[in-house]
């Protein structure tokens, strides 16, 4: 078989195997990680002598506690292992933890999947949806005005259930449905 023809197998093999895969997944985005810059100063030997031997430290940003929240999350993880952190230097980190993810920062969203939606909301259900889950921080003219396209609602809506709109997944995806139909707009992600 010649280099080419060889290619030529492998570009057919690739092709028929995404062709198994939906489009929408292969298009869609892969999740985000935060990426967490080891800080300056005295924490960071600590660190690197405690931390990241076994792991990185990236997932730290995922959580946003208290001293005493901290305290606890290093106990769980590090429970049954012969890594025991001096009183001292988990002082160290603690402080830097709490300064760094602390409990008035915003944590890293962890990622979201959409659920598949089955049912389809009426314009009615939508708009009652809409009062309930959003009309708790700001108006509903607000929804009302807006024109995003269907992925940048739900960008829209996961970012409000963050900041405390009552909503749960499946109802979330139906309303991103509706309002990618009803509301949207291919121009305005």
């Amino acid at each position: 078989m010649t280099r080419w023809s060889c290619a030529a197998a492998w570009v057919i093999v690739g092709a028929v195997a995404s062709a198994s895969v939906p489009l929408a997944a292969q298009l869609a985005p892969r999740p985000t990680r935060p990426q967490v810059v080891p800080p300056r100063g005295p924490a960071r030997p600590v660190i690197f002598k405690y931390c990241t031997s076994c792991h990185g430290i990236d997932d730290y940003a995922y959580n946003a506690l208290d001293r005493a929240g901290w305290d606890q999350y290093l106990t769980a993880k590090h429970r049954g292992l012969d890594v025991p952190i001096p009183a001292q230097e988990r002082a160290v980190l603690l402080d830097w933890l709490t300064e760094r993810f602390g409990p008035t920062t915003k944590p890293f969203p962890r990622a979201y999947v959409p659920p598949e939606i089955k049912t389809y909301l009426r314009d009615a259900d939508a708009e009652a949806l809409i009062a309930q889950a959003c009309s708790g921080c700001h108006g509903v003219e607000r929804v009302n005005n807006a024109r995003h396209s269907e992925e940048g609602w739900r960008v829209v809506l996961v970012d409000m259930r963050e900041r405390g709109a009552e909503i749960e997944d499946a109802d979330l995806e139906r309303l991103v449905e509706w309002l990618g139909r009803v509301k949207g707009t291919n121009n305005n992600p």
